[in-house]
């Protein structure tokens, strides 16, 4: 297909579509002439995957880069991957090690076996979280929420692997590390919203009634 038609099909405009390739976020198209290329399945596959990225997972072009580049790689394990993933997907400032979130979050992982160093940018994230719930007022959120937060989310990364590893082909794996980790971030938030929604409206009518 030519680019418009390919820009037609996904919805991509022609330019935007220009712009990935110069960046390197889709391969060349075959030349069938000085200015004219060809598209197939698996350019309309890649900028469905890069528009997942940059819609759904709000990465930047930068981070989707880093992201292709791992899963285009093929001798990187699948465990790195995910690191990078995590990694392009998580956005925080690193907290001190001397602050007492830090610690916490430390010493919280470690209990549960899931701590690795202090340059996992999930636990970074997390002590941001505390160093930031701390700030506004809320220096019990750790205890309280920390627990059953953790809890909820060992039991949906069970099901994040399972995905992966027992339901997808060998050849589609990969992908599905990048697709299961962005898609799943988003699914998440929004399940989270529904649920906060009717768990608010049972408590609250549960109040007016009594």
């Amino acid at each position: 297909m030519r680019i418009a038609e390919l820009s037609k099909t996904t919805g991509v405009a022609v330019a935007t579509i220009k712009y990935y390739l110069r960046e390197g976020l889709l391969p060349p198209g075959e030349l069938t002439s000085p200015n004219q290329a060809r598209y197939g399945a698996a350019h309309l596959s890649r900028l469905k995957l890069v528009r997942a990225l940059v819609d759904v997972g709000g990465l930047s072009i930068a981070a989707v880069k880093d992201v292709l580049g791992a899963l285009d790689d093929s001798e990187q394990p699948t465990f790195e991957l995910l690191g990078v993933v995590q990694k392009a997907i998580t956005k925080a400032e690193a907290v001190d090690a001397a602050d007492p979130a830090h610690q916490v979050v430390k010493e919280f992982l470690t209990e549960r076996g899931w701590w690795h160093s202090d340059e996992n940018p999930a636990a970074q994230a997390l002590a941001r979280v505390l160093v930031t719930a701390r700030e506004l007022g809320h220096p019990k959120f750790a205890e309280k929420m920390l627990k059953p937060y953790a809890d909820a989310c060992e039991r949906i990364a069970t099901s994040d692997v399972a995905y992966v590893l027992d339901d997808l082909e060998s050849e589609d794996l990969l992908e599905g590390v990048v697709v299961g980790t962005v898609l799943g971030d988003a699914a998440i938030v929004a399940l989270r919203r529904l649920a906060q929604q009717v768990v608010s409206e049972r408590r609250l009518g549960a109040a007016r009634e009594g």
